[in-house]
């Protein structure tokens, strides 16, 4: 029908609004676009040319070396038992006592701008002479790694430590000087470390201790064995009991550190005869159990007015009356400090 709009091909009357090939006059949408903008900005540490992004492309690149190294040697070990993600020695002091103890290092770090005081330049002299590379890092992402620790501006990743397996450390003392320290809930890492470095002064052929309810090796019981921990095996026993077992399986006499104990460690002790040498924790001393499956429980006589030992002290004490055990005192104490 003439002049139905809503036929095919019908002619639009020319309207307000409309140009002269009947078009709506506008933008084209260039208004709109304009007004939308670009989206956020980026930021800094995600612009390829700002010195942000660099910093954290070599952030990544530090914490990927770590974990390779990481991979690398705890893949490699032989034997032992020991797993985890390693551990943190953070401030200035700590970090050089770590370093001349012989603590094992996995990575360095040192923050940017620190402080240059004497005890840093005794630790980058010491990294200098002994080949340890120092990654130089912010201050926020070395608060960041260690968890927020106040570390002073330097730090030391250290790997977990490789323990020894428990058969292994029975089967060498039975051949070499017979002698094993056996921890039963010694829970401060100090006194471990110092068991450790008794141990290793007196020719003791390796350290047993429990994986649960112990101290194990951390940056404080490196600390406190004073390197010894990387000469003496220390061996993570799943149960303290059946480790004992073993022992006696394998011809050692089992002998409990007390107070109370009926003999001394000279009445005990019988030359030859190959020991575990068990001490408890200060507080509680022996726990039921592992009484039970000592042959016998021994005393350090002490004076009345003490009630007891600190747990190493004893250690240290008892593991020379051992060494004296066989009538030539001198010859049996050059022999277990060889």
């Amino acid at each position: 029908m003439a002049g139905n709009s809503q036929r095919r091909g019908a002619v639009r009357k020319q309207g307000k609004g409309m140009g002269p090939q009947g078009k709506t006059a506008g933008s084209g949408g260039r208004v709109r676009r304009g007004l939308e903008g670009k989206g956020p900005t980026p930021k800094a540490e995600d612009r390829v040319y700002h010195r942000a992004y660099r910093e954290k492309q070599a952030r990544l690149r530090h914490a990927n070396a770590g974990r390779s190294t990481a991979a690398r040697s705890s893949g490699s070990r032989s034997g032992g038992s020991g797993r985890g993600a390693g551990d943190w020695v953070v401030g200035r002091n700590p970090v050089l006592e770590a370093l001349t103890a012989g603590v094992p290092v996995q990575a360095a770090y040192v923050a940017e701008g620190a402080e240059r005081d004497s005890r840093l330049k005794e630790i980058l002299a010491y990294a200098a002479e002994h080949s340890i590379s120092l990654l130089e890092t912010t201050r926020g992402e070395l608060d960041r790694l260690t968890g927020g620790a106040v570390h002073q501006g330097v730090a030391l990743a250290i790997p977990p430590f490789d323990y020894a397996d428990v058969e292994d450390v029975i089967e060498d003392a039975v051949t070499n000087s017979g002698l094993l320290v056996a921890c039963d809930q010694v829970t401060d890492p100090h006194n471990l470390g110092a068991i450790i470095r008794s141990a290793a002064a007196f020719g003791a052929d390796g350290v047993i201790v429990p994986e649960r309810r112990s101290a194990h090796v951390t940056p404080a019981a490196w600390k406190a064995s004073a390197g010894a921990a990387a000469r003496v095996p220390v061996a993570k026993a799943g149960n303290l009991n059946r480790a004992l077992e073993q022992g006696q399986a394998a011809g050692f006499t089992i002998l409990g550190l007390d107070g109370g104990g009926e003999a001394t460690i000279a009445e005990a002790a019988q030359e030859g005869v190959p020991v575990i040498l068990v001490v408890g924790s200060e507080g509680r001393g022996l726990s039921r159990l592992v009484r039970e499956h000592c042959d016998e429980i021994v005393r350090i006589p002490i004076a009345a007015a003490m009630e007891s030992l600190n747990a190493s002290v004893a250690v240290g004490i008892a593991l020379y009356e051992l060494s004296r055990v066989g009538g030539d005192g001198e010859a049996e104490t050059a022999r277990f400090h060889q």
